[in-house]
C-alpha cells in the first residue's frame, strides 16, 4: 500500500511504521499537482526518496503556492457570505510539510453547516466554474515527472478518466510517464478497459487507488479500487529504473 497525499511526504514514515507494525508493506507515494490550460493534472508518484533535497524544495514551492490559492477561496466564499475559519490548517501548513487545499476549505464548510458533506461543497462551491472556484498556477505534467524521476520514483497519470486528458498520454508517455492509474474509484468497467488496452498499446505500467481522502463525505473508503497481483508485481519489478546512483 501507499498513502498519496497531495504535494507532500509528511506522512511517508509514519505509514510505514504504522504498516509494518501491521505485517503490511507500505511504499513510498504522492501525488503531485500539475497544471495544463488552466487545469489540474495530479501525476503519482512511487519507490521515491521522500527524503531527496531537490523535491523537497520542488514540494516547498508546490505548498506555497496551495496556501495563496487557498486563501484566495477563503476571500471569495467570505464574499459571497460564507466565512470559514481556515486559522487552524494555514498554521499547521506553516509549521510543517502538510498541504492544504480545497478539501480543508470544503470541510470547514461543512463545519459552519453551509453544506451537508464534502461532495456538495465542491459540486455548488469549489469546483470548476464555480462562484468560490480560482484557478490553479504551476508546473507542467512533463516537468513533474522529471521531478518525480529525479527522486527515484515512478511516475503514474493518476484517474485520467477523470479529467478527459487521453488525448494528452501518448505525448506524456513519450516525455517519460511511467504508468497509468487504470484502477480508480471512479473509473467503471468501460473505462478499466480502455486505459488497460492503452497502457499495453504505449508500453506503459498500470497503478491503482481509492482516491480515499480521509474523509467518510468524500464517497470511496480505501481499498475501494485495488491494483491486481500481476499489475502490482510488474510496477514492482520497475521500482529501480530511475533510481539515483
Amino acid at each position: 500500500m501507499a498513502v498519496t497525499d497531495h504535494d507532500t511526504t509528511a506522512s511517508v514514515d509514519d505509514v510505514r511504521a504504522r504498516a509494518a507494525a501491521r505485517g503490511i508493506n507500505a511504499i513510498s507515494g504522492i501525488e503531485v499537482t500539475a497544471v495544463e490550460d488552466g487545469r489540474d493534472v495530479h501525476v503519482l508518484g512511487y519507490f521515491l526518496n521522500p527524503a531527496d533535497e531537490a523535491l523537497g524544495t520542488f514540494l516547498a514551492g508546490q505548498r506555497a503556492a496551495r496556501l495563496t490559492r487557498v486563501l484566495a477561496i477563503g476571500e471569495r466564499l467570505a464574499s459571497l457570505g460564507m466565512p470559514v475559519d481556515l486559522a487552524s490548517w494555514v498554521a499547521d501548513s506553516g509549521q510543517s510539510a502538510r498541504s492544504i487545499g480545497r478539501p480543508q476549505v470544503a470541510r470547514a464548510m461543512v463545519e459552519r453547516g453551509y453544506v451537508a458533506n464534502t461532495n456538495q461543497a465542491f459540486d455548488r462551491w469549489l469546483g470548476r466554474d464555480c462562484p468560490a472556484f480560482v484557478a490553479r498556477s504551476g508546473p507542467s505534467p512533463e516537468r513533474v515527472v522529471a521531478e518525480i524521476h529525479r527522486a527515484g520514483g515512478l511516475a503514474s497519470l493518476a484517474h485520467p478518466g477523470r479529467t478527459n486528458i487521453d488525448a494528452r498520454i501518448p505525448a506524456l508517455a513519450h516525455a517519460g510517464l511511467d504508468a497509468i492509474e487504470v484502477y480508480h474509484s471512479d473509473h467503471d468497467a468501460e473505462a478499466v478497459a480502455r486505459y488497460r488496452a492503452m497502457a499495453r498499446d504505449l508500453a506503459l505500467l498500470m497503478t491503482g487507488g481509492s482516491d480515499f481522502h480521509g474523509d467518510p463525505g468524500h464517497g470511496v473508503r480505501p481499498g475501494t479500487a485495488t491494483l491486481p497481483d500481476e499489475e502490482w508485481q510488474r510496477l514492482h519489478a520497475a521500482r529501480h529504473r530511475h533510481a539515483v546512483t
